[in-house]
């Protein structure tokens, strides 16, 4: 799932709650570039180099690679997520 699909998800429901979580994903996502290794390592997947940022109830996995932050996937919090390396190789 990307971003844009999960706000359509969202808005389906109930549109504030989108605007709502565009809001706090956009403030939590822009604190990687003050400081990319603010996130926590992945509990499923400690071995790799990625770290994750959650907005309820979405997370957000990143990797760090010479000073650019990007965002490799988003999962919603209920769902087991895939090894984020495997997704990014996907993009």
């Amino acid at each position: 799932m990307n971003f844009l699909h999960a706000l359509a998800y969202i808005r389906r429901d109930k549109p504030s709650a989108a605007v709502s979580f565009r809001n706090k994903a956009e403030k939590a996502l822009s604190r990687l570039q003050d400081f990319p290794e603010s996130g926590r390592t992945l509990p499923e997947f400690p071995d790799i180099h990625y770290r994750e940022v959650i907005v309820p109830p979405y997370r957000f996995f990143y990797r760090v690679k010479e000073d650019v932050v990007w965002i490799v996937a988003l999962w919603h919090g209920a769902q087991l997520p895939g090894n984020p390396e495997a997704e990014a190789e996907d993009q």
